[in-house]
Order: C-alpha cells, then sequence, then structure tokens
C-alpha cells in the first residue's frame, strides 16, 4: 500500500520494502520559502544570461501539459520552455480532447500520464485539482492555474520581472489595480511579495472589487504597509509598480455601477504623465481594454517583456523540479 504525506512542496512516497523517495511539486507559491524562491529566480537569471549552455539540459526528458481549460500563454509558455531546454512536449489543450469527458478522474488521468512523461504542468477549472493530481503522481506536477485559487508559475513570472527591472524586491511600492477580489494573480502576488522587506502596497480598486478579507486581515497581522482608493489617478505618482487586471462588467450587481467606473480603471497616457519616469507597467494578460494600445510605446510598459521571463523561470523551474543541473 502506498501512503502519500505532504509537506510544503514535498510529498513523500512510502513504498514498503522499497524504502521512501521524496518528490518536489509546486501547488502552492507560498510553499516555496524565500530562499528557494530566490534561487530559482538566480537560475532564471543565469539561463536568460546564457541559454545555449541550458540547450540540452532535458534531452530524453518529457513534460506532460494537461490543461482542461483553454490557455495561450501560460501552455506555449511550458512548452517552450522545455523545448528550449532540448526536452520534448505532449498533452492536451482542452477537456473535451481528454479522457476527462468520459468520466476519468484526475486522479486516474495522473497514474496513466506518470508513466508517459517526466514532468506535468496542469491546468484545471476546479480549484484544488492539481494537489489530488500530486498526491497520485510518480511524476513532479506544476499547479499551472486551479480555477480562482494560485497561479504559482505567473506569480514566479511576476517577481522575476520585478526583480530583473527595479534590482530588488523589497522597498518598493506596489500599486495593485482592477479586479482584487477575484484576480487569482493579485491575491498570489500580494502574498508572496509581502515576505519582503520594506513592501508597501497601494490596492486600487471599485468598493465592488475590493481586496477579499482574508489577505486584508494578513496584511493587518503582519504590520505590511498598505492603503486602499478607488482612483487610479490619485496614486499614479507614488508607485514603483503598476499591476493591472482587468474590471469584468460581469462582477457588478448592475450596469450603472460598472459604467460609472470602468473608465478609472483604464490605464492612457494621460494617467502614464503622472507616473513615475522609472514606473514599471505589468499585466498577467491578456488585457481586454484597461491599458489603451498608446500605452504600449511607453518604455515602462513591461507586460510584455513579462511573458519572456515567464519562459525563463519556468526552464528553471522544470530544471529544479527533476533535479537537474546546468
Amino acid at each position: 500500500m502506498n501512503l502519500y504525506v505532504k509537506n510544503d512542496t514535498t510529498i513523500e512516497k512510502h513504498a514498503g520494502i522499497g524504502g521512501k523517495r521524496k518528490m518536489k511539486h509546486l501547488i502552492d507559491p507560498l510553499d516555496l520559502s524565500v530562499e528557494e524562491m530566490d534561487s530559482f529566480l538566480d537560475l532564471a537569471d543565469q539561463i536568460m544570461e546564457n541559454p545555449q549552455k541550458y540547450s540540452q539540459v532535458c534531452a530524453g526528458k518529457k513534460l506532460a501539459t494537461l490543461f482542461y481549460e483553454p490557455s495561450t500563454r501560460t501552455r506555449l509558455s511550458f512548452e517552450s520552455a522545455m523545448l528550449n531546454l532540448g526536452g520534448s512536449v505532449l498533452g492536451f489543450s482542452s477537456g473535451t480532447d481528454s479522457s476527462a469527458s468520459k468520466g476519468e478522474s484526475v486522479a486516474d488521468t495522473i497514474r496513466v500520464v506518470s508513466n508517459f512523461a517526466d514532468i506535468c504542468a496542469m491546468r484545471h477549472p476546479k480549484e484544488g485539482a492539481p494537489l489530488v493530481a500530486a498526491l497520485h503522481s510518480e511524476i513532479p506536477v506544476i499547479n499551472a492555474g486551479d480555477g480562482g485559487h494560485q497561479h504559482p508559475t505567473q506569480t514566479l513570472t511576476d517577481l522575476m520581472t520585478i526583480r530583473s527591472l527595479k534590482k530588488r524586491l523589497g522597498n518598493l511600492t506596489v500599486g495593485l489595480c482592477g479586479d482584487l477580489k477575484f484576480g487569482r494573480t493579485t491575491h498570489s502576488l500580494i502574498k508572496s511579495l509581502a515576505r519582503y522587506q520594506g513592501i508597501r502596497f497601494v490596492l486600487i480598486s471599485p468598493a465592488e472589487l475590493r481586496i477579499p478579507d482574508y489577505i486584508f486581515d494578513s496584511l493587518k497581522e503582519k504590520n505590511i504597509a498598505f492603503k486602499e482608493v478607488e482612483r487610479l489617478e490619485d496614486v499614479m505618482p507614488e508607485l514603483e509598480v503598476l499591476y493591472m487586471t482587468r474590471v469584468q462588467r460581469e462582477r457588478f450587481f448592475n450596469e450603472e455601477d460598472y459604467i460609472r467606473l470602468k473608465d478609472s480603471y483604464i490605464l492612457d497616457a494621460k494617467k502614464m504623465e503622472l507616473a513615475q519616469n522609472d514606473m514599471i507597467v505589468l499585466h498577467p494578460l491578456p488585457r481586454v481594454n484597461e491599458i489603451a494600445v498608446e500605452v504600449d510605446s511607453d518604455p515602462r510598459a513591461c507586460y510584455f517583456k513579462q511573458v519572456k521571463y515567464g519562459v525563463y523561470i519556468r526552464m528553471a523551474l522544470i530544471m529544479k523540479l527533476l533535479e537537474l543541473e546546468g
């Protein structure tokens, strides 16, 4: 009988006489200590500086991308990362393309896929599905997004982008704007950045989409500086990082409130005039209309650079979980 015991990102498999081995997974960004997170970022920096050195690290290794819901950036970023390391990829891009459409469980799927691949990236609409997979997997599992819950590799991408462009992760004033209630990327980023010294948050959203109480309470408990505002213009001059997200019409109880507030959360050239010369603008993408196209040519607009950093951090993550060295 196999017994699985989860301890942060480590699941220990006890296999009777065969002994036990430890396997690393990434399900929640807070599973990583600050030291582990920094080591991932350091490796990603090294890969970025000399990609050729790492071009065959994963030769003979396979990544399974199990995406139960559509994705463009995350799935292709994982696949690009593995191919850049000299490995190969297999998988599916929709639940309808897998045996899930026949009723197969996540636990059974990962048991099968463990025979085909060396590592797995899973996106699933149900919160907790990647953790279930990790508990039954013979290979490392990476959570590539589960419902509105966690998106740890986006958080690592955000941290790498900030550290690369601002040269630090502490002593920063970070504004997060838009849907702070339902946005999984903002929740994970706040919780991760809050572990660094000197972080101050400016939370910019309509009252209907303010940050959840559990995050609000956590910031107060840890004595982390933050304030909540409803107008982006009022705080632009003090921000060093601005993380934009979309204000979604469907989150409002009535159309009148949405119309009243929506333009306050569209970043345009006029608002950018209020910002510091070295502020950076990030966005997890895809955007709809919350950042005007005219902002793209501003050197402070870094959301497409963010995509490139995402490939390097996923390369580092694959290497670390497979315990490979360059």
